[in-house]
This record gives C-alpha cells, sequence and structure tokens, in this order.
C-alpha cells in the first residue's frame, strides 16, 4: 500500500534525495522541508517547503500540512537536532511513524536506520537473553565494504556550507544544533589539521613505548562536545569534566604500574587546549607520567593492547567490544549491557573489569547489523546508491525488524 513520506534534514549530501527517488519509484508520495540553504541546495530541482521562521513555530507551521496530506512516515538524520524534536512530537501526536538515519552503531560498512529513534530511544533490548534467543533466527549475509575518503565527506561538507552563506536571505530563522558556525569550526579544523604532522612523531612514539614495552594502559577516547550523546545523554558538561573524573578515579583506585591513554577525537576543532587540562589534573592527583595525550594513532592497535576503554558514549565502544576489550561506560549506550560492558563502578573497572562475553558479543553484532543497519554510505555514488536501496524496504514495511523478531 503507498505511503505518505515527509523528509526533513538528513545529511550534507544527496543522500536523502537518493532516498526519495527510490520510494518515488516504489509508488510512494514524498514531500521534503527544507530548512536552510544546503538542505534546499542538495534537494534541487525537487519541489519542498521552506521553513524559514523560528524553531518555535515550527509544530504550527506542519501541523496542517500533516492533516492535509495524511503523512504516514516522517524521515530525518539525527533525532536530537531541536528541529527535529519538535517535528517528531508532531509527528507522534498526529500518528505518523518515524524513522531515524544515524552513522553506523558499527563502521565503516553501515548506516543506522531506526524506527522511532536511535541511541538513548533505540527499541534495540536491553535483555541479553534477547539477543541469545533471536541470533540463531537471522541469517549472515555478505556485506560489501564501504570505503568513504575523508576528502569526500570534507567536499560535501563544504558545499552544504558554502550554500548556508545566504541563509541571512533564504531563511533567517535558521539555527545550527551545533555550538559553533561552520567558517568557525572550520577555522578550528585547518588548524588543528596543520599541526597534526608535527604531533604523529611524538605520538608515535608513546605509543611505541607502551606497547613494546607492554605498559598496561587504558584508554579514553575523547569525544565531541556537541555530541548529543554527551550534549544530551550525559551528565557531563562536556570532555573537561569526563577528563576530570576519569583521572580521579583512576589515582584513586587503578594499578599504579598502569598508564592511562587519551586519544582526541579525529574531529576536533581544537578550540580546547586537552594537553593543558590534563596536565593540571595529572598534577593535582600526582600522576605526572602515568597519564600521555595523544592527536593521531592507529585505534586499533591500540584497542589490542590496552588493558581496557572508558567511554561515555562511542563507536570506539562497539570497536572495543569486537577487540575483545573490557569497556567502562559512563553513559548508557545500547551496548551497556551485563556481559558485554562492565556493570560496577569505575574505580573497580580499573582492578576487576572483564572483556565482553564472545557468544553474546557475536549475537549482539549480529542482531545490531541485522535489525538495524543498512549496508552502505552517505557521502559516495556507489556508497548512497547501495544505503539508499537498502532503506526501502526497511522504511516501507509494516513492522520494523525487531518488532518481527519479538
Amino acid at each position: 500500500m503507498p505511503k505518505r513520506f515527509l523528509l526533513l534534514q538528513g545529511v550534507s549530501s544527496p543522500f536523502f534525495a537518493r532516498v526519495a527517488d527510490r520510494l518515488i519509484a516504489d509508488g510512494h508520495q514524498v514531500f521534503k522541508v527544507n530548512f536552510n540553504c544546503g538542505d534546499a541546495a542538495y534537494w534541487l530541482p525537487r519541489n519542498a517547503w521552506n521553513f524559514r521562521n523560528d524553531l518555535a513555530t515550527l509544530p504550527e507551521w506542519l501541523a496542517p500540512k500533516f492533516e492535509m496530506h495524511g503523512f504516514t512516515d516522517v524521515v530525518l538524520f539525527g533525532d536530537r537536532r531541536p528541529i527535529h524534536v519538535a517535528a517528531i512530537a508532531c509527528a507522534r501526536r498526529l500518528g505518523a511513524t518515524v524513522h531515524v538515519f544515524e552513522e553506523g552503531y558499527f563502521r565503516p560498512n553501515w548506516v543506522t536506520l531506526e524506527r522511532g529513534g536511535v541511541n538513548r530511544f533505540s527499541s534495540l533490548p536491553r535483555d541479553p537473553h534477547w539477543y541469545l534467543k533471536n541470533a540463531p533466527r537471522v541469517t549472515d549475509d555478505l556485506h560489501p565494504r564501504v570505503h568513504t575518503p575523508l576528502s569526500v565527506r570534507a567536499a560535501h561538507d563544504i558545499a552544504y556550507h558554502l550554500a548556508n552563506v545566504g541563509n541571512f536571505i533564504g531563511f533567517p530563522g535558521y539555527r545550527t544544533h551545533r555550538p559553533y558556525n561552520a567558517l568557525v569550526e572550520y577555522a578550528g579544523l585547518a588548524r588543528r589539521f596543520a599541526l597534526l604532522g608535527f604531533h604523529e612523531r611524538g605520538d608515535r612514539i608513546i605509543c611505541d613505548q607502551l606497547v613494546n614495552e607492554r605498559t598496561p594502559f587504558f584508554l579514553l577516547p575523547l569525544q565531541l562536545d556537541s555530541d548529543a550523546q554527551i550534549r544530551d545523554f550525559s551528565s557531563f558538561s562536556g570532555m573537561v569534566e569526563v577528563i576530570d573524573t576519569v583521572l580521579k578515579s583512576f589515582a584513586r583506585a587503578a594499578p599504579k604500574e598502569a598508564h592511562l591513554l587519551i586519544k582526541n577525537h579525529p574531529l576536533d576543532t581544537g578550540f580546547v587546549d586537552y594537553p593543558s587540562v590534563i596536565n593540571r589534573i595529572s598534577a593535582e592527583c600526582a600522576l605526572d607520567g602515568r597519564v600521555h595525550f595523544i592527536e593521531t594513532g592507529d585505534a586499533n592497535r591500540l584497542l589490542e593492547h590496552s588493558k581496557g576503554v572508558v567511554l561515555v558514549n562511542s563507536t570506539v565502544g562497539t570497536a572495543a567490544l569486537e577487540a575483545g576489550r573490557p569497556i567502562k561506560t559512563l553513559a548508557d549506550p545500547i551496548y551497556n549491557l551485563p556481559g558485554l560492558a562492565f556493570q560496577g563502578d569505575l574505580d573497580e573497572f580499573w582492578k576487576s573489569g572483564e572483556g565482553p562475553n564472545p557468544t553474546l558479543m557475536a549475537a549482539f553484532r549480529k542482531l545490531v547489523v541485522h535489525a538495524t543497519l543498512v549496508n552502505g554510505g552517505f557521502y559516495t555514488k556507489e556508497s548512497m546508491e547501495m544505503a539508499a536501496q537498502g532503506a526501502l524496504a526497511r522504511l516501507t514495511s509494516t513492522k520494523s525488524l525487531i518488532e518481527a523478531l519479538n
């Protein structure tokens, strides 16, 4: 039976246009709302509504459109963007099904597509027995590998934000969900990337010493302060508070021979002087010589040799679990399950953390891939086509794959 889809904001690429083309070819109706010039640029030459007003007016602006067109489904990227929080509330009130795209829970070969919400709002069960029970019912399919050069993603992002220069005329009410505007972020990234070559040699020496000398070390991967997992779904004001919490616990409870390696996020803008923050707290906690900060480094190699990983809610968590490493989460990601993540407090983790149960981890990965991920990507032509085709069946089915298993 044909459906009526309303597409909201997507990623900074033509991906949502590809999804729309697939839906229309399958006999469904597609409507779109653009919130800024970047949205419009990647949607042309298709027709769309342009929302130019303040966010506070969005619900009353959307409601008559829902009632007039009878939307059955709403599709968006990122369910914590302020425009989407308001739109989701409207959609649910009027009985439409919400589909949320996000970066893949496992990467790099998948994107996430869930019905209802992602991350904290995911419908994935928090019962380990559900995964063990249902894993035998799911077949392991071969999934083509997806490679997205950083240059391709960057080119799309730059094109999107260059178009947004016209927002003051075309979309005067639009406000980005990010803490800084694009030009400020690009300036920070350019400065940081220009210095990465300078950092690489020193970072390599630190990592080689830890690995080659078999020094027991734990890994703390930093996230972006703008990440919804920090901003909305954790008790922390930002990564400085995370660092403070982890270092003080490490000083209290970690084995005296253990070291802590803190790795910066690849897309950090450099606005926070993390080395100074870490040096100050390390000195306060008498941790001099046991805490190391790096900008670069092979994350897979570090995971392989680490004693464990402490994080808030990052995809490094799933990578660590795949590597069989003990992890301690400081929030409540989908993988914070007994048998996968350490369930005690942080002070206990340094001495008592255990790796994931291999059987449960295999079942968890299998079910997450089957029920919430779509093979493909958001940026290259081939990966967008792959993901759009894979998303079609998910978007048009009457039940989610999680509901089908229950």
